[in-house]
């Protein structure tokens, strides 16, 4: 059963304020990140993490695998493969490798493959459990942990290397069902409860250039109208679903936004330049108007900017 869209947009705009929180020093600065013009040797870019990084659960977990190098071989594209065809898209040039494990830590991705992870990098891009605690839902200490620890191997090998880390989204499954770690509390609030333990391990580790607001963009598609809040009862018409069937993993549009994100963030280039015409959209089954909201999304996010309706997404 559907929801009205117009019950949607005041759950949004009521949490519009919450959701760019993010404090001014903390955001990315857009113009600095480095960029690698086309005819320059290709910059290697490092992705580890878990299913939320190789994109469980839709399409985009074998996308375009050739594309990129799966350490553990077993044909993952994932959220790396979308963001070296954008690479590609807008003239840049990168290597990109990813190594990654369902349901995993970074704690276990150095216990079990900091051998294969210890090379010389120029970017890395790291993404703990989906709760940060895999049993204290919400403490960053096992993040502040092993972030400083893998910050510290791969500065070793590249003094110069630019690591980030991917704070992840608010998951549905742990807010609208009870007794679970956010029950009864808004769609936004684990999102921003995530990023402020990633702030933390940020602050605590030198090596750790920045954090991308995966998970505050989501909450900025929400509030912008762009997408549903609570896909437990039904998706309103016009507005995405941002979550996989198990409403705990993301979806196509909730990977897609992600990789606009990273996208941002480690290259300084601006996610809106690929247009409404992009070609993993197509592929993957998003709408023009789709691929270009989730665009000027994550260009929002990134920048600072207001996440409530615009004219288009409003009506």
């Amino acid at each position: 059963m559907l929801r009205s869209g117009a019950a949607g947009a005041a759950l949004a705009l009521g949490f519009a304020g919450q959701v760019m929180a993010q404090p001014q020093s903390e955001k990315p600065n857009m113009q600095t990140a480095a960029v690698a013009p086309s005819a320059s040797p290709a910059q290697t870019i490092l992705f580890v993490g878990n299913s939320f990084t190789f994109g469980a659960l839709s399409p985009v977990w074998k996308y375009r695998a050739a594309t990129v190098t799966d350490l553990n071989g077993e044909g993952v594209g994932g959220m790396p493969a979308l963001f070296k065809l954008f690479t590609e898209e807008l003239g840049l040039h990168y290597d990109v490798y990813l190594e990654t494990a369902p349901g995993r830590s970074l704690g276990w991705h150095w216990a079990n493959k900091r051998n294969v992870l210890d090379r010389n990098w120029d970017h890395v891009v790291l993404q703990d459990y989906s709760t940060l605690g895999p049993d204290k839902p919400g403490d960053p200490a096992q993040l502040v942990d092993y972030s400083a620890r893998f910050g510290a191997m791969f500065q070793k090998q590249n003094p110069k290397v630019d690591i980030s880390l991917n704070a992840t989204w608010s998951r549905p499954d742990l807010t609208y069902r009870p007794d679970r770690p956010w029950s009864g509390q808004s769609i936004y609030q684990m999102a921003l409860d995530i990023r402020r333990g990633y702030d933390v391990a940020q602050r605590a580790n030198r090596a750790v250039a920045r954090v991308n607001p995966v998970g505050e963009s989501f909450n900025c598609a929400i509030a912008a109208g762009i997408a549903d809040p609570n896909p437990y009862d039904g998706v309103s018409y016009g507005q995405a679903d941002l979550w996989a069937f198990d409403h705990y993993h993301a979806s196509a549009a909730g990977y897609y936004l992600e990789a606009l994100v990273v996208l941002g963030s480690v290259t300084g280039r601006d996610p809106r330049e690929l247009g409404r015409a992009e070609q993993a959209a197509a592929e993957l089954g998003l709408s023009p108007d789709l691929a270009e909201d989730l665009q000027r999304t994550a260009w929002r996010q990134l920048q600072g900017e207001a996440c409530a309706p615009d004219a288009r997404t409003d009506s």
